[in-house]
Formats: structure tokens, sequence, C-alpha cells
């Protein structure tokens, strides 16, 4: 297929401008990842809310886009050399778009080795161990009786945190210069607060952590993209 119409997600979750961006998301740290980036680089965009509901993310129309049934995923009608790009995995859509629109990576192989570095701590670390603290202490996993698994995430979610502090000691971005890897870690900073677990890391004990956060979220273009899609 070459165009955004011919593919099978377009049935489903059909372009109104089918010669922009097109964002398959729902506002979650994950996908306000790929928002917040659309807007921070001006790259013109359609936005699709995709719910986190099996109907939507098990559609045959959403698994053709991404295998994975997980958001966010995108397609770029004019990719490399004109051809339609389509991709999967937040990550890999920020560096993506960074490269698309020649900003958010440094400027220099270095900058852009350092930037990518930290972009892979929260896919890796921060991602991953706060999303399983949040289901130990917020879901379902709440209900277990065995304070093992909580501990485990609570303690690494600390840890995770004192890495961020002390990288942040003197800077007000995590990799030098606003970049893509902010665009990756504020937002999990962010879902401490949803979890209800700001007390149980010791938010309070990081406040380079807290000043950093503050200061992205004030930031015009992710006030926007951390509300995009709309939640229904």
């Amino acid at each position: 297929m070459s165009t955004v119409t011919e593919h099978p997600i377009n049935t489903r979750w059909p372009a109104q401008n089918p010669d922009v961006i097109q964002l398959y998301s729902f506002p979650t740290p994950n996908g306000v990842k790929a928002s917040i980036a659309l807007e921070e680089l001006g790259l013109p965009y359609e936005a699709h809310l995709v719910t986190l509901s099996d109907a939507d993310v098990k559609s045959p129309e959403f698994l053709a886009l991404n295998p994975n049934n997980k958001i966010p995923a995108i397609i770029d009608p004019k990719g490399p050399d004109g051809e339609m790009v389509t991709l999967f995995e937040s990550g890999a859509i920020l560096i993506y778009l960074a490269e698309k629109a020649g900003k958010l990576l440094g400027n220099s192989a270095a900058d852009k080795a350092h930037i990518i570095q930290w972009l892979m701590f929260q896919m890796g670390g921060v991602g991953p161990m706060f999303g399983q603290m949040g289901f130990f202490v917020k879901f379902a996993g709440s209900e277990i009786e065995d304070p093992r698994p909580r501990e485990r995430y609570i303690s690494e979610a600390k840890r995770l945190l004192a890495v961020i502090e002390k990288q942040l000691d003197g800077q007000d971005w995590i990799a030098g210069e606003f970049s893509i890897a902010d665009i990756a870690i504020a937002p999990w900073l962010g879902a401490l607060e949803f979890y209800g677990a700001k007390e149980l890391v010791g938010w309070d004990n990081f406040p380079n952590t807290v000043a950093y956060l503050e200061r992205f979220m004030a930031r015009p273009a992710v006030q926007k993209g951390r509300n995009i899609p709309p939640r229904p």
C-alpha cells in the first residue's frame, strides 16, 4: 500500500487530511510523547482517538498498524524518499519525528547519542518500572497481600528518580538542551500523581526533578499536546 487511505486502519479511523502525519493514540504517558513531540516540532498532523479497550487496540484495523496492540502509532504519508512510513513504539516515533524535523536531537552526533541514551533510559527503565509500580499501587495488583512486588517497584522507582535528580543538578533539561529525551521522561514523572505514588516514592526529596517537571508542564506545546487526542 502506498497511501493512508489504502491502509486497513483508515476503515475504522478515516483520515480527514491524508496528506499529513496520522497519529493513533490515547493520552497516557506513552501516548502523549507523540502528540507533544508533534506540537514541539511543528509538524502537521491529524490525531485519532484509540482507546485502550480491546475493541480498539485489538481490532484487526489497529493490529494492521501495530501488531503489538499498543498506542501510539503513526503513519507518515511523506516519509523518506516520498515513501509512506508506518511506525509503532513511542521511542522509535520520537526519534523518527525529531530526525524528520531536524530538531530536538542536539547539534552534533555526540549530542544525538547522549539524547538517545536518556531516551532508552526511559524506555527500558522509567516507563516499565513506574508502570509496574502503578499496577501494584493503584490497580489490580494492590489487592495482592504479599508486599514484596509493591515494595520492589517502589524501591526501583526511587532509584530511578535518584538518577534523574543527579543528572538534573545544574541544568534545566535531562541531556543539556530540551530534547526528545525530556518528552520521553517527563510524562512518566507526571504519572506518579495519577498512581497516587508521590508520597510513596518521596517525591519532595527530589527538588531538581520537581522543578524539572514544573518547567516541562509549563511549555505551551506540552500543555496542548498532553490532551491530544482528547479523552472521551
